[in-house]
């Protein structure tokens, strides 16, 4: 039966390799009983098609691509065997007392990395290694060894290994930044235990933000990357390394087409703090910021979205200080242009805290230059809440001014509750319970101020509402 699956399916490819791809079968006997065919009748053959061969990059770096498996401890608690009747059974202390006290259980984990230097140094992801009581490294040639973890840092997802061996063999790093939409990639790891396994794809996209709360701008691709790919190298057709393998999307737990990984610049920065001093320190300068939408950028004046969109600053936060603003467009920093708002936050993490860094804005309709000391990252913190009122007029609202204990609540001045939404501003998002704070950038106090300001404005205005516990900029279209 398997036989005869085997047969119908190279005849299909027969047929329709027949089809498309006649002038390939030069000297068949089909091809020579056609040799007489006048010239006039001939068909000229089909261009042929260069597919990308791999074999050079994989032969070149498959030494350097390890297999780790990882041993975690974890505390379970047995049952006793005998029933617990309650509380009130005289019987009951009595059974309590073979209650089996709590083992040890392990847990074993698979995943990929890759050698960077000779003498054992190792990178993977930190999920391949985070909690784990023993991390055993297998090379190409069988070899094992166990690992001792440098560090890792969870908000990049980047490990650092290190086993005592010389002379290993080592990539070579590419530069992420010069990755392009389209060209091929080739990744080689270990999917669910099978070692040196090779996929290859295109990028799909660049600088992709998750919904994972991280800095890092991933590079997509469509190679078929599983779980044990964790860790491994993403390479370029010069046989770079440019990205770590490290996340796919996934509804049933496997490969469907998307595929993340994370830029080996960035990767290699985490690596080097880490290796100096076992843990990464990032700048930070207390901003919430958001994409610039087209609605948004005709809001504010701006000729094209682009730009992060300063949403709320942190109170006493190195922003603030220097003099940034809600409303403020950041267009670029230390020279470096800002396209979407996900680069801001992996470029200001990436200095050292005291840098002086100079940010071109865009506030009200002009460019402007701001010098901001960059402070030391600490953890997330949320924007403060912020809530507030105006009749419905072009908006479409029905609003109020918060109560003193609103105010008190949400830590703002001013601000108007929404009560009712309809019309346009119902149309972008805004709902009952959110709080309008701003009007293209200027704060609103009353039913009056909001009324003026949205009266004055064009077709386009850009509304700065709190909303559990974040701010954010929804443009409203008023027709």
């Amino acid at each position: 039966m398997k036989a005869k699956s085997i047969v119908v399916a190279l005849a299909v490819v027969g047929l329709v390799s027949l089809g498309a791809w006649g002038g390939m079968f030069v000297g068949s006997p089909w091809t020579q009983a056609h040799a007489s065919t006048p010239a006039a009748h001939a068909t000229p053959a089909p261009a042929m098609v260069q597919l990308p061969n791999f074999t050079s990059i994989v032969d070149a770096n498959r030494g350097a691509v390890v297999n780790i498996t990882v041993t975690e401890n974890e505390k379970t608690s047995m049952q006793s065997p005998f029933p617990d009747s309650g509380g009130n059974d005289p019987f009951s202390q009595f059974f309590r007392q073979f209650q089996v006290p709590q083992q040890k259980r392990e847990m074993h984990g698979l995943g990929s990395g890759f050698i960077v230097r000779s003498d054992g140094i190792i990178m993977t992801n930190a999920h391949v290694v985070d909690g784990a009581s023993n991390v055993t490294v297998k090379l190409s040639d069988r070899r094992e060894f166990k690992a001792k973890v440098i560090g890792v840092d969870k908000q990049t997802d980047i490990a650092v290994l290190k086993i005592n061996a010389k002379n290993l063999p080592t990539v070579k790093l590419g530069d992420s930044k010069k990755v392009e939409v389209g060209q091929w990639v080739l990744a080689i790891g270990s999917p669910y235990g099978f070692e040196n396994t090779v996929t290859a794809g295109i990028v799909s996209a660049t600088s992709r933000a998750l919904p994972d709360g991280t800095y890092t701008p991933f590079i997509q691709t469509d190679a078929a990357v599983n779980p044990g790919n964790s860790g491994g190298p993403l390479f370029n057709m010069q046989g770079e390394v440019i990205g770590i393998n490290s996340q796919i999307y996934s509804q049933t737990g496997g490969y469907q087409g998307l595929s993340f990984a994370i830029p080996i610049d960035l990767a290699s920065q985490i690596e080097q703090q880490l290796l100096a001093h076992g843990k990464v320190e990032r700048g930070r300068i207390g901003v919430t910021i958001q994409d610039v939408s087209q609605g948004l950028a005709q809001s504010f004046g701006l000729d094209n979205p682009g730009g992060a969109l300063v949403s709320s600053v942190e109170k006493d936060s190195p922003a603030a200080k220097a003099g940034l603003e809600s409303g403020d467009v950041i267009l670029a920093m230390d020279g470096q242009k800002i396209d979407r708002s996900n680069q801001l936050p992996p470029m200001v993490a990436a200095v050292k805290p005291g840098h002086k860094a100079t940010f071109e804005i865009w506030r009200k309709g002009h460019r402007k230059q701001i010098t901001v000391t960059v402070g030391s990252f600490k953890g997330a913190k949320v924007a403060s809440a912020s809530g507030s009122a105006a009749s419905k007029g072009r908006l479409g609202l029905a609003v109020r001014p918060l109560t003193r204990d609103e105010d008190e609540q949400a830590q703002i001045d001013g601000g108007l509750l929404v009560e009712d939404a309809g019309g346009p501003a119902a149309a972008a998002g805004i709902q009952q319970g959110d709080v309008i704070l701003a009007v293209n950038g200027n704060p609103v106090k009353s039913v009056a101020q909001l009324r003026t300001l949205v009266a004055s404005a064009g077709k386009h205005v850009a509304l700065l509402i709190q909303r559990d516990n974040a701010k954010i900029f929804v443009p409203v279209d008023l027709g």
